[in-house]
């Protein structure tokens, strides 16, 4: 068995949509135990998002691989004992369940650390449950869209007629992400102290960190910056330029040096460079319209192969406008190997490697588990015989 940074490490979580599965995902990469706790019948509500990928969820799919699927009745008294003994011989348990949920079944902080003093325990909700300061949103439901509206992310995206959201969950993932860098941290603390730990990670919070960019712009009462659909709201120019035969460029000029280059190699025309009305970012953001048509007049005279080697040639960042299908055929993933096949109950699908792994060999990427795939094999390793594991399948509690 390899030895992979979390080996050793059991985390049980009652979770579902993307949030804490995402979390969850990545600690078992690293090698953690990942114990996911679904509904009988049903499980995971995110199971039932489509059918994209061979009849299964894409959703389900990307975030809940290298997991074991328990089917349990928690509203139970024989499916909260099975829970409870889980959790007793866990290292983290994270939940994502409607606010006040966990409290009314005994999972809060305050009851498990009584019971479980090195346990962490990690809560993600929408708008953050602290007890000392709780706010007035804490119960309020919270899906990703209504967070990335709530955080001011829809009012910076879009174009100047219609805000517009991320394509993908942003807030969820931004949620994910923050519980991930924290379970690490409280576990780096608990091995040093043996103390366990509350963590509550709100929706909210992530993505107001994530806004602190455009919320510094707007400093002591400064005018927020414009929607500027794929263009930079304060940078130009930054964002999609069209090219020959309703072709896309994208290119950014971060400075002056860069300016002069872009003027000089790929406009070429070196004195619009000194022109006084495009001398500085702030003068090129004030005139973008005009900077626009002078850019539109050169391109649209060239195919976009043209303008990147042009791009390439004045040392100007620069990319492509793919679509899903060119990421799938990325050369640069396909040359750094990070595709790698991981198993479905319906088949074999690939799956990209996490950043930062070099290889399959440096992680855990096992197969997207069947709605209580491992429901006898864990209850066997709590010790229920073969006639209490069949007891409780005939009265639904597994």
């Amino acid at each position: 068995m390899k030895q992979l940074p979390l080996s050793g490490i059991t985390v049980v979580s009652i979770e579902h949509a993307i949030a804490a599965p995402f979390c969850t995902r990545q600690l078992a990469d690293f090698g953690a135990r990942v114990i996911k706790v679904e509904r009988t019948g049903t499980g995971d509500f995110a199971r039932g998002y489509d059918e994209r990928v061979n009849g299964i969820s894409s959703h389900f799919v990307w975030t809940n691989r290298s997991k074991e699927s328990i089917a349990l009745d928690l509203k139970s008294d024989e499916g909260s004992a099975v829970l409870h003994q889980l959790i007793g011989s866990a290292d983290v348990f994270i939940q994502n369940l409607a606010p006040g949920a966990a409290a009314r079944m005994g999972l809060d902080w305050e009851s498990l650390s009584a019971q479980y003093p090195g346990l962490i325990v990690c809560d993600i909700s929408g708008y953050g449950d602290s007890p000392a300061a709780p706010g007035p949103y804490r119960d309020k439901r919270a899906y990703d869209l209504l967070i990335q509206s709530e955080s001011g992310f829809l009012s910076v995206t879009g174009n100047a007629d219609t805000p517009a959201k991320a394509g993908i969950s942003i807030a969820d993932i931004a949620a994910g992400m923050y519980s991930l860098t924290n379970i690490l941290a409280a576990l780096n603390l608990r091995s040093r102290t043996g103390r366990g730990q509350r963590i509550d990670i709100s929706m909210l919070e992530s993505m107001a960190e994530w806004m602190s960019f455009p919320l510094y712009y707007t400093f002591n009462g400064g005018e927020p910056p414009v929607r500027t659909g794929a263009s930079h709201a304060t940078i130009y120019p930054y964002g999609p330029f069209p090219a020959q035969h309703g072709e896309s460029v994208l290119f950014g000029v971060q400075n002056e040096r860069e300016w002069q280059r872009f003027c000089a190699t790929v406009l070429r025309r070196p004195a619009l460079a000194d022109d006084p009305r495009f001398i500085s970012n702030s003068l090129r953001v004030k005139n973008r319209e005009l900077l626009n048509e002078i850019i539109i007049s050169v391109f649209r005279d060239y195919p976009a192969a043209d303008i990147l080697q042009r791009l390439d040639a004045a040392q100007i960042a620069n990319a492509r406008m793919n679509e899903l299908k060119d990421l799938w055929q990325h050369p640069q993933l396909r040359a750094r190997q990070r595709w790698v096949t991981i198993d479905t109950p319906a088949g074999p699908v690939p799956a990209l490697l996490p950043p930062g792994i070099a290889s399959a060999d440096d992680a855990q990427m096992t197969a997207v588990p069947a709605l209580g795939e491992h429901t006898q094999k864990i209850l066997a390793e709590l010790h229920y015989a073969p006639e209490q594991i069949s007891q409780l399948k005939k009265n639904n509690i597994i």
